[in-house]
């Protein structure tokens, strides 16, 4: 065992002067540090009568309870040493070990040393008080053996009673109360625990499952929870539907359902990949916090493709249930529809005929073939409009076919009602695509430009789009007059999609440096932050402990990171500073705390303490330093020196002392 280091400083003050007083014969001149031939040495004639046997059998009943061994030695002065210098020095020629201290009393100079190893079962606290409450007293009053005695009954007591002696029933009361309020806290903890659950899971139903940032930024146990959830829903939803898709199969007929059929399998391949990635968290091979979290985004994503390749055919296949309740009348109005694109036919034909007088080929192209293809259609439609009757006039159960009929006819009447119209409005649309060419023409040269600034925020949408761009601007700057009608129609599709993948880039430039402004704000308050609390803790640093070192060490640590990742990831490096910010806070607060307790402890405040608390001396109680207080060792002892180059000292070496 290895006794604190005030009661080491204690102990080396205490030795000198036992030994004066254990010695039988008592020399006139001063004794200098010696090896002790016994526990108990008298140079000093201190001990009278009994005395020394009664010192002695309490070093026996410590050493017989704790394996502590105590030494006592009494002498008149020190020989001109200082009282901690002088235990030390005899501690050293008797060869202590790790479980021997020394009390050393010099009667005529009247000063102490206790050396040695304190018991690790000791605080340095405890020794304190033996120190200043017994042993001192004692030695100020004359009594030497009773102080010897003190000694070795308070590290005793201090190695045996740390919990102050409190009764069984009383530790059983305490015990009893405890286990009450873990019990109530564990409850009211299993209560929250289950709100903040119920409330995260409802979070995360709100989430977009597609959304996987969003996603990733759960809580582990709502994305566990809501995967499960979404798998149970969507096992539900694919089984309903593939239930309603046998029968509007047997009703229409395998190629009028087939757009069904394959929105049902790819939501089934869909959830049979989720299914698999929950057997691969449920089974025995763990996995990393990151891959589950990856594995559960990945798994809520996937079910939610399986309900998006269902929605998305929800209303077209209500529509096509639905449609044999209206067939007839739907019918009807097809037949009035072909009737009026029949009668429309004639006036078309004679407007291309004018118009193929007057523009020159190139710039009728587009339209040249449309009444023909018009002719098509509508006889296209008039079929279907014949096969859809047919249909509907079978049995129940057997219409399937009007459906398909119906839409095939509707398709082909809007068909041709596009291409008549085209010619119909040819004459105006070519004269308004020439006198607009010009314009398109500048625009689309200005967003190339402006696209040529955001490529680095565009991505490669943006990229695509501008390589649209300058094809259709090429084309409109070299045919343009042969055809302004089709490189009107290319150039306007192109710089809309130019305009969208702009705004879209615009969008990520103005977000990026948003988030490049509070980075830089992030940093600057995490350096200001790591500064005042790296200044507080060198400027105080004898009276802050580990805590608020490791939450500046830390913070530091987060700081590099942010700048390190500031133009590869500022998103995480924003992040990281705003980690360091709040571990410099922590530090600063928890350094002035624990500067605040220290200077509590201090008996008063001079130079002294002042340098110690800055670190300009080291305490010698907490760094196991030998020397005294003031030089030659002052009441209630101590120790301190200058701090030098070198590691720390893990050692409980205590030498402590002074006067009485």
């Amino acid at each position: 065992m290895r006794l604190p280091k005030q009661l080491s400083t204690l102990l080396s003050g205490f030795v000198p002067a036992l030994i004066v007083l254990a010695g039988t014969a008592a020399p006139a001149g001063a004794e200098q540090p010696q090896r002790l031939p016994s526990y108990v040495t008298d140079l000093a004639g201190a001990l009278r009568g009994g005395q020394t046997a009664q010192v002695q059998s309490a070093i026996d009943a410590l050493y017989a309870k704790d394996h502590e061994r105590l030494w006592v030695v009494y002498v008149r002065d020190f020989g001109g040493l200082d009282a901690q210098s002088w235990g030390e020095q005899t501690a050293r020629a008797s060869n202590f070990g790790d479980r021997d201290v020394l009390l050393s009393v010099a009667v005529d100079d009247r000063g102490y040393a206790f050396t040695g190893s304190a018991p690790s079962s000791v605080s340095d606290e405890e020794l304190d008080r033996l120190l200043g409450d017994q042993v001192e007293p004692t030695l100020r009053a004359g009594e030497w053996a009773g102080a010897a005695v003190a000694t070795a009954q308070g590290l005793s007591a201090a190695m045996n009673d740390s919990g102050g002696g409190l009764s069984v029933w009383v530790l059983l009361g305490l015990v009893l109360v405890v286990a009450l309020l873990v019990g109530g806290l564990l409850l009211w903890s299993r209560g929250r625990k289950a709100r903040r659950g119920r409330a995260e899971l409802e979070a995360a139903r709100k989430v977009d499952p597609a959304d996987a940032g969003a996603l990733g930024a759960l809580p582990p146990a709502a994305l566990d929870a809501r995967s499960k959830e979404l798998l149970v829903d969507t096992d539900n939803a694919i089984r309903t539907s593939a239930e309603e898709l046998r029968l509007a199969t047997d009703e229409f007929g395998a190629t009028a359902t087939a757009p069904f059929t394959a929105a049902l399998d790819a939501a089934k391949n869909a959830l049979a990949k989720a299914f698999s990635i929950r057997q691969q968290l449920d089974d025995d091979i763990p996995e990393t916090p990151d891959q589950q979290r990856a594995m559960l985004v990945d798994l809520i994503s996937t079910c939610g493709r399986a309900d998006q390749e269902l929605d998305a055919k929800v209303s077209e296949f209500d529509a096509m249930r639905n449609l044999l309740i209206n067939a007839g009348e739907r019918l009807d109005g097809l037949t009035r529809d072909v009737v009026e694109l029949t009668t429309r036919v004639p006036g078309s034909e004679a407007t291309l005929a004018q118009l193929t007088a007057a523009q020159p080929a190139s710039v009728l192209a587009p339209i040249r073939d449309n009444v023909n293809m018009a002719r098509e259609r509508i006889s296209f439609a008039e079929k279907g409009i014949q096969d859809g009757r047919s249909a509907v006039a079978r049995p129940v159960g057997q219409q399937g076919a009007a459906v398909a009929a119906i839409r095939s006819a509707e398709s082909a009447v809007n068909t041709a009602r596009t291409l008549l119209d085209a010619v119909d409005t040819a004459a105006t649309d070519i004269e308004q695509a020439r006198a607009g060419l010009p314009g398109i023409i500048e625009e689309l040269r200005h967003d190339l430009g402006t696209a040529a600034t955001l490529a680095r925020h565009g991505g490669p949408e943006l990229a695509a789009a501008a390589t649209t761009a300058r094809t259709a601007l090429d084309r409109a700057s070299t045919e343009g007059a042969n055809n302004p009608l089709g490189t009107f129609q290319q150039a306007v599709a192109a710089d809309t999609v130019l305009d969208k993948a702009i705004a879209a880039a615009t969008d990520r430039k103005l977000a990026a440096e948003d988030l490049a402004r509070r980075l830089e704000q992030a940093v600057t308050a995490a350096r200001s932050q790591i500064n005042a609390a790296t200044d507080f803790i060198s400027t105080r640093r004898g009276g802050v402990d580990a805590e608020p070192r490791t939450r500046l060490a830390e913070a530091q640590r987060s700081l590099d990171q942010a700048q390190r990742l500031a133009e590869s990831d500022p998103a995480q490096a924003l992040t990281a500073a705003q980690r360091a910010t709040e571990l410099g806070t922590r530090a600063l607060v928890t350094a002035q705390a624990a500067v605040e307790q220290w200077q509590s402890r201090q008996p008063g405040s001079n130079s002294q303490t002042g340098a110690v608390l800055s670190g300009i001396l080291i305490d010698g109680m907490l760094r196991g330093m030998g020397g005294s207080r003031s030089g030659g060792g002052g009441f209630g002892g101590g120790s301190y020196g200058p701090g030098s180059y070198g590691g720390s000292d893990g050692s409980r070496r205590i030498s402590r002392g002074g006067r009485f």
